[in-house]
């Protein structure tokens, strides 16, 4: 079955200080939710002790951490600029300790860059696959998995469907990198939003339920009883992280959401 956890969206002002990080995961365990998922923020590594605690403290796993904030440090795996791509490498390679240690998965996604870090498509998939080959390397014989979120073509240049996710897993060929899904990018970029959970089948690693305008849940057109349903069929027993990033307060969000996933 299906577990839910909930995206913090502004990681670095809630870890700004433990109280704000307190009251968020007071909040997230108050709605319900079994996971918490967060960015990998500076904020976040200085206070590791921290967040080891609230979340044994609250008994909330962290599922999964973002790694895309590192490309605004200029990291980018299709980079012609081979000091970048390897930055970008070593940058996760690094970011496999905290996987470790809190039993978690890293998504890549922003990390992959846009065609106006490398226009040839054929040359930017080579390389991202080549460097994601290295972060494998590292990963498997640590029992440590990372996946891709197909991210839509106005965020991320490359790989935007869940079936080109699916092919980079393919070509990568290890056992530590697996697909994920997020239901406002397959609303964008796919055909439907149950063929590609279906498709990913077993393999499937990560889920993200994000309404198709980003807002609360119910105020776009997401099917999220089909999407559920899919999951079901393929016996997805992983967490599907909650994500509202517009026209909502963290509050809001986290309350409406679980009380439209309990209703389905």
């Amino acid at each position: 079955m299906t577990r839910f956890s909930f995206m913090v969206i502004d990681t670095p002002s809630v870890f700004a200080n433990e109280a704000s990080a307190r009251s968020c995961f007071e909040l997230v365990k108050s709605c319900g939710y079994e996971g918490i998922e967060l960015n990998i923020a500076r904020a976040v590594l200085d206070k590791l002790d921290l967040l080891t605690s609230l979340a044994a403290e609250h008994e909330l796993r962290i599922p999964s951490f973002l790694t895309g904030a590192a490309y605004s440090e200029g990291l980018c795996l299709s980079s012609p600029d081979e000091s970048l791509r390897q930055g970008a490498v070593d940058r996760l390679i690094s970011y496999l300790d905290l996987a470790e240690r809190f039993d978690a998965i890293l998504v890549v996604g922003l990390l992959q860059g846009f065609t106006r870090d490398e226009p040839d498509l054929e040359t930017a998939l080579g390389r991202i696959v080549a460097s994601l080959k290295q972060v494998a390397a590292a990963a498997e014989p640590r029992g440590v998995q990372f996946v891709m979120e197909p991210i839509n073509h106005l965020q991320v240049g490359f790989n935007n469907s869940v079936a080109e996710v699916r092919q980079v897993v393919k070509d990568v060929g290890s056992d530590a990198f697996k697909p994920m899904v997020d239901t406002i990018h397959m609303n964008i970029e796919d055909q439907s939003i149950t063929q590609p959970i279906l498709d990913c089948g077993p393999d499937l690693r990560h889920v993200h339920l994000c309404e198709s305008n980003g807002g609360l849940f119910g105020s776009g057109h997401i099917d999220f009883a089909a999407a559920l349903k899919a999951l079901d069929e393929i016996g997805y027993d992983g967490f599907a992280s909650v994500k509202v990033y517009r026209k909502a307060s963290m509050v809001e969000a986290a309350r409406s959401s679980i009380n439209l996933l309990r209703q389905l």
